[in-house]
């Protein structure tokens, strides 16, 4: 197949950046995906045998993936409707406090109110280091944020980085 489309330079691109309207957030079509729903999986997946490693890959961090979805989507404020709805526990005091402590992140970054339910103090853990090598926890100590930290989850800085 050949390319039969428009090169452009970058002098004409840069041109057109200035003159073309940015992209217009879809708000209308809602949060997909909720901290509540991957809780839920969550907990189905420590039920099957599964370890709080896995807990933290396909329930904290896609909670992570769906939030950033859905603020590119529809901003902060529609992103926040990732985490309206109360996970139930998942019997895992570590995700537990983890779904808080990023809910609280989350919110502190990008400007609005954390949810009562990830203020409860009850949603805390003891130094869990989740994917997080013997190695590398001197610094996960020092550069956890505040949210995870405050609630016993010790985090490097790359620990919340996602493609």
């Amino acid at each position: 197949m050949v390319f039969r489309g428009e090169v452009r330079s970058v002098g004409e691109l840069l041109a057109a950046s200035l003159v073309e309207p940015g992209p217009v957030l879809a708000t209308d079509v809602g949060v997909r995906h909720t901290a509540a729903g991957n809780a839920k999986a969550c907990r189905n997946l420590l039920a099957e045998g599964e370890g709080l490693d896995a807990c933290w890959r396909f329930g904290v961090l896609q909670t992570l993936d769906d939030y950033t979805s859905t603020l590119r989507r529809g901003g902060p404020g529609l992103a926040a409707g990732v985490f309206v709805d109360e996970p139930e526990l998942t019997g895992a005091g570590e995700a537990d406090a983890a779904f808080a402590a990023l809910a609280d992140h989350l919110a502190e970054r990008d400007g609005w109110s954390p949810p009562v339910w990830a203020l409860d103090p009850a949603r805390r853990t003891t130094a869990w280091y989740p994917s997080v090598p013997a190695i590398f926890r001197a610094d996960a100590d020092r550069e956890s944020p505040r949210a995870f930290r405050q609630r016993g989850i010790f985090l490097t800085a790359r620990s919340l980085f996602r493609a």
